[in-house]
């Protein structure tokens, strides 16, 4: 079974609003074994819509439908499938009721534009709206449209969301005969050619009905193994082994295979074993402290963050010395060093992190341009202190994301060798 997404608005027509309801339905529906053909936005023209839908119907078999069901003007989505199926509308009880009640909770009382919200094409499944006014329709269209389903939803996306969960997805899955498996490999610090190359004996003797997807982001490359099938013993089977051969040939670079972040295979590995942590940030403003404490029950091994983002702050703080900032600089591995040796002082942590370096996009030279980063490690079982050099490219919010990632592969890198 094979899917439409058919967005309509002239808001995202615009760019006024992010069509965030397009890439959670076509996850969703990924996870019951439906695929997209493809994404559409439309306006809210009542002969384009209904155009944008005879053309989705003729290639999906399910055409997932939201925006335009509200009482104002410019939603005519219900109106463009009445003209589009030559049906009627009638008043759904059940809406009705529910609507009904939902105002009630709400001090409100009802009106007919209200009532208008429980209209629904005739025919139809209702969708009940847990969250809102309008409600949802399931439709089977019938000729000409080989009896493909269209599906229409309010665009606010937690109304959205919950008619998704509640019916949309139960209701199709049901429908559907395949069985899909989605598996996330997550990596750091390698790019996307130099993984494709290193796994590309895997991607060229790929199973049949499995996929394999490079998903570059900020901070790095993930990979997204697929397989679809309809033998979900058989599905298993293939995707686990595509997994297994990635991981023997990348698992140097792999930090998870799932939806773990990497704040909480940090999270993971610290827990595991005992150690605790404190860092010294003066580039990334707090952003690694951020991160870390993103986890519930980090308190367990995160102790304490210190943000020094002045030299003053840096030598008052933990005890830079002025000469060495004097000598090599606020942005050096001196600096880092001094930076790491302080926290870890100060916080009494089994180890220290320390980051400096030239968000941007002033304050570089020639000898330190924008993105540079000097990353120190200080260990107190060994008494010794690491570190690092590396060069960002992109914008002070960028480099900020790429340098607090880079602090977090660090942090990782010496957990996974302790």
């Amino acid at each position: 079974m094979r899917a439409d997404i058919v967005s309509i608005g002239d808001e995202l027509l615009k760019g006024q609003r992010v069509n965030t309801n397009a890439s959670f339905m076509a996850a969703a529906l990924a996870g019951i074994g439906i695929a997209v053909n493809r994404i559409v936005a439309c306006s809210d023209v009542e002969p384009e819509i209904a155009a944008v839908l005879a053309e989705s119907l003729e290639r999906s078999e399910v055409v997932l439908v939201t925006g335009g069901l509200g009482p104002t003007r410019d939603d005519r989505t219900r109106s463009a499938v009445q003209q589009l199926l030559r049906r009627g509308v009638e008043l759904s009880e059940d809406a009705y009721q529910n609507l009904a009640s939902l105002m009630k909770q709400r001090g409100r009382t009802m009106n007919d534009a209200l009532r208008d919200q429980a209209m629904v094409i005739e025919g139809s499944h209702v969708i009940l709206n847990t969250k809102g006014s309008a409600a949802g329709m399931i439709i089977g269209c019938g000729e000409p449209f080989r009896n493909n389903y269209l599906v229409l939803m309010p665009g606010v996306p937690s109304e959205m969301k919950a008619m998704m969960e509640l019916t949309v997805l139960p209701y199709f899955s049901a429908l559907s005969s395949s069985f899909i498996r989605h598996t996330p490999v997550k990596t750091l610090g390698i790019g996307e050619s130099m993984l494709a190359e290193m796994i590309v004996e895997v991607e060229d003797s790929l199973p049949e009905g499995t996929t394999l997807a490079y998903l570059p982001h900020a901070a790095g490359v993930s990979l997204m193994i697929s397989t679809i099938g309809s033998d979900r013993e058989r599905v298993e089977e293939d995707n686990k082994g595509v997994v297994d051969a990635i991981i023997k040939r990348a698992k140097r670079f792999i930090y998870a295979t799932g939806e773990s972040t990497l704040e909480e295979t940090i999270g993971e590995l610290l827990s595991r074993s005992g150690l605790t942590v404190a860092v010294a940030e003066s580039c990334t403003g707090g952003l690694v402290a951020s991160r870390l404490t993103d986890v519930a029950g980090s308190s367990a091994y995160f102790l304490q963050g210190f943000v020094v983002y002045t030299n003053k702050a840096k030598e008052e703080t933990l005890g830079v010395p002025k000469e060495s900032v004097e000598e090599f600089g606020a942005v050096s591995e001196e600096v880092a060093c001094a930076m790491a040796r302080g926290c870890l002082e100060k916080s009494g942590a089994d180890f220290a992190l320390a980051t400096t370096g030239i968000a941007g996009p002033a304050g570089g030279s020639a000898e330190k341009p924008v993105g540079m980063l000097c990353l120190a490690l200080a260990v107190k079982s060994s008494g010794t202190v690491q570190s690092r050099t590396l060069f960002m490219h992109g914008d002070r919010e960028l480099n900020k994301i790429r340098f607090s990632e880079a602090a977090l592969r660090e942090i990782w890198e010496y957990l996974r060798a302790s």
